[in-house]
């Protein structure tokens, strides 16, 4: 084909692919489901498992992504599946068909403890240590009951044998004790640390624990009130700076912990109100959950911060405002992680709880031009509709059908994704085409009605952490509220051979 044939076939493709594009964006939007926007791969481009990372198939996405269920997985054998997507119906409770769990796909290996809490994080030594952390409260002090002798705290786990984890410590410092959603471990450094939260806010001591030498025994480095108010928190992925984030208390800090045994304020804020903030790989981009709570006006959704004089160690550093982005079915921001597909940048953002129409769940958002970032796709299940039900569980406080909490197995090419969804437990979804990601494993172990001695009103499963990787052994760690620290291991049937392409996790 010659130079000039070529200009006119690229020109007549270009021209096409324009107008399809031009139509989709216009008055009549396309759910991702029913109308998909055409492959279109031109010569040279990678396109991935669908052609979706291709420059054009990046514009013509740009459609209304589905808001409904996401596809469910088809079990295999074995496997003791719902019903309804996401549901533990009263009717199996009274059958005692809710005892058993309901699993696809996925298996236990082991469980540990009765209570749980938000996060789970793993560590690998230098010495070949495999460990686990985990936050064991979801509200302190009122969990403290139903601890065994470990308990309150944070807990360290050897994870050398996942059939039979051994806890090696507790950490009880006061941050520790209560850490609400701040516990995050940043892997360059070996450093673990945590801010004094709550539902609301605690003051914000900051702990800060070196895993690196044995990650069975962390050593405390210091143990300060360097985040001004607490609720959830950031770790830059070089392991310097640590953000302690509070959304009732319009809080943002910003901790220099380049000497982890003296941290020292850089920078505070009350502007914004603040749920989950993560951070770029170089340090120069906060991408923020924002929950106006208290203002009516305000603005929830996601906002992208300009942090780079932080990252730079500037005197008195300014922080510009980037951008910000609001979608159909918003709730609770919680969290908004950054990882690329074929080096193209999207966010992994997860809403909690909400009612009604605006129920909390997941989504991807591409953030190729991070001033008009949107979303791609979404991830929610078919019990996701904001109906309160006659279920065990959906009658208490801060539970019920909801999203809470997503992860990455890597920051680079992940294959998939696993989500707490509280009354759902561990959901896993297969995001090789992050336009039209396909549910392909759960497992939920609901709590009986009685089951508790202490608190007899307790039922159902109560899923609220962010799960953990263990690519090797194929599990993934999480905690249930109501039932303690799960291993759980997927299956050949999930469709998931490896995590992801490669393991890039720096800390989020």
């Amino acid at each position: 084909m010659s130079r000039s044939v070529r200009i006119r076939w690229y020109a007549a493709v270009i021209a096409l692919v324009t107008t399809l594009a031009l139509a989709g964006c216009s008055g009549t939007s396309r759910t991702a489901s029913t109308a998909a926007a055409p492959r279109v791969l031109l010569p040279g481009m990678v396109g991935g498992p669908t052609g979706v990372h291709t420059p054009w198939a990046r514009f013509l996405s740009r459609t209304t992504p589905n808001g409904g269920p996401t596809p469910d997985a088809a079990c295999d054998r074995g496997s003791l599946p719902e019903t309804v997507q996401g549901k533990a119906p009263r009717a199996d409770y009274d059958s005692g068909r809710a005892a058993k769990g309901y699993f696809c796909n996925a298996r236990m290996v082991s469980r540990t403890g009765t209570t749980g809490g938000y996060r789970v994080e793993r560590y690998l030594d230098g010495a070949g240590h495999e460990c686990a952390y985990w936050d064991s409260t979801l509200l302190w002090p009122h969990n403290v009951p139903d601890q065994g002798t470990e308990g309150p705290g944070t807990y360290v786990m050897d994870m050398r044998d996942p059939r039979h984890p051994v806890v090696t410590d507790v950490l009880r410092t006061p941050a520790m004790q209560s850490p609400h959603e701040s516990v995050r471990l940043n892997q360059r450094r070996g450093l673990l640390v945590a801010d004094m939260g709550y539902p609301t806010f605690n003051p914000g001591f900051v702990d800060v624990y070196s895993v690196q030498d044995d990650c069975r025994h962390p050593v405390l480095l210091s143990s300060s009130p360097m985040g001004i108010l607490g609720h959830e928190s950031g770790f830059a992925p070089d392991g310097k700076t640590f953000y302690v984030a509070s959304l009732y208390g319009h809080t943002l800090a910003a901790v220099d912990l380049t000497d982890p045994t003296t941290p020292q304020i850089l920078w505070q804020t009350f502007d914004y109100q603040p749920h989950g903030v993560s951070i770029s790989n170089d340090g120069n981009r906060l991408y923020m959950a924002e929950s106006a709570f208290q203002d009516g006006t305000a603005f929830t959704g996601l906002t992208i911060l300009d942090v780079s004089q932080i990252q730079a160690r500037a005197a008195n550093p300014t922080v510009r405002l980037v951008s910000r982005l609001t979608w159909p079915q918003l709730s609770t921001p919680q969290n908004a992680t950054p990882f690329t597909v074929h080096g193209h940048p999207y966010l992994l953002e997860t809403d909690e709880f909400g009612s009604g129409a605006q129920v909390g769940a997941a989504r991807i958002i591409d953030i190729a031009n991070e001033r008009k970032p949107f979303v791609v796709s979404n991830m929610r299940l078919a019990v996701n509709k904001g109906d309160q039900t006659e279920d065990p569980g959906d009658d208490q406080p801060f539970q019920g059908y909801q999203g809470h909490y997503c992860t990455l197995p890597s920051r680079v090419d992940p294959y998939m994704v696993a989500c707490s969804f509280i009354m759902s437990g561990l959901r896993v979804f297969d995001i090789r085409d992050v336009a039209h990601p396909k549910e392909v494993a759960y497992f939920s172990k609901p709590l009986m009605p009685g089951a508790d001695p202490v608190y007899p009103n307790k039922a159902g499963a109560f899923a609220m952490a962010a799960p953990a990787y263990d690519q090797a052994t194929h599990d993934i760690w999480y905690t249930d509220g109501n039932s303690g620290f799960y291993v759980v291991r997927l299956t050949p049937a999930s469709g998931i051979g490896k995590f992801a392409a490669r393991i890039v996790t720096p800390g989020s």
